[in-house]
């Protein structure tokens, strides 16, 4: 299920950016900061996945000091999947790596990236975790890239709206940098999938697996299927490759044919 509030008004000159996407998020008053700093530096889309509280929050608007229009195009998701399905690219903020197999950028070098991406003609989330906890593996295992906040150990503490700040104010900085030096090797021009694409894919395949048993056990099921989508998400696919390998899994599903090449 998604929700939307009123519609968008005041931010229409503004460019194409990441979408900030709070996950599982606390404390209304976190929500309008975050929204606040958003509009400071131009960034204007905000999902919210399965929030502790219920929306409308006066206390979200009353902290937002006057960035409205971020919360009126705000929409409210209940899955992170549900959220994350129509971007090509995520990254997700963590104060530590987890030991994780995927690139780590600092917040600079992630949103000089994502400026890149973008200007592809991709769609790119940032992605932050509730409060208390952060992001748990499940949720970073969707991300293509990890931003890691590193913090005084002494002192580790972060409010999630001054997580947003600091990326939102990196990711301004990197459109007021010049020189090509600066941009990402170019990429493959075919259309990237998106985040639904890969999961449709992965559902499709997943459930094939299970029809023929070769999970064994439940534990498996869950420990394999994680490392299937690590694995898949780190190839940053294309359509056409999602498209084909749909393609090949319903041709084994449906049993070997007899092609006749003359």
């Amino acid at each position: 299920m998604k929700l939307q509030s009123r519609p968008r008004g005041g931010v229409e000159n503004l460019g194409p950016a990441p979408v900030v996407i709070l996950c599982r998020p606390q404390m209304g008053e976190n929500v309008g900061s975050a929204a606040r700093a958003m509009l400071n530096f131009g960034l204007t889309e905000l999902r919210l996945v399965n929030p502790a509280f219920g929306w409308p929050n006066a206390k979200a608007v009353a902290s937002s000091s006057g960035a409205h229009a971020i919360l009126n195009m705000m929409t409210v998701h209940d899955t992170l999947e549900e959220a994350v399905g129509d971007l090509h690219h995520l990254y997700a903020t963590t104060a530590r790596e987890r030991g994780m197999s995927k690139p780590v950028q600092g917040a600079r070098e992630a949103t000089i990236s994502a400026r890149a991406l973008i200007d592809d003609g991709r769609r790119v989330g940032i992605l932050f975790g509730p409060e208390r906890t952060g992001l748990v593996n499940e949720e970073l295992t969707l991300a293509d890239g990890i931003i890691p906040v590193p913090l005084n150990p002494a002192f580790p503490s972060l409010n999630l709206s001054q997580a947003v700040l600091l990326c939102s104010y990196e990711w301004h900085m990197s459109g007021l940098a010049e020189g090509e030096g600066y941009r990402p090797a170019a990429m493959d021009a075919d259309v990237p999938a998106t985040k639904g694409d890969l999961a449709r894919l992965l559902d499709h395949l997943i459930g094939e697996l299970d029809k023929t048993g070769y999970f064994r056990s439940d534990d498996r099921r869950i420990s394999l299927s994680q490392t299937i989508r690590v694995m898949f998400e780190r190839r940053q696919m294309t359509q056409s490759e999602v498209h084909l390998l749909r393609g090949i899994i319903k041709d084994l599903v449906n049993g070997r044919r007899v092609v006749n090449r003359g």
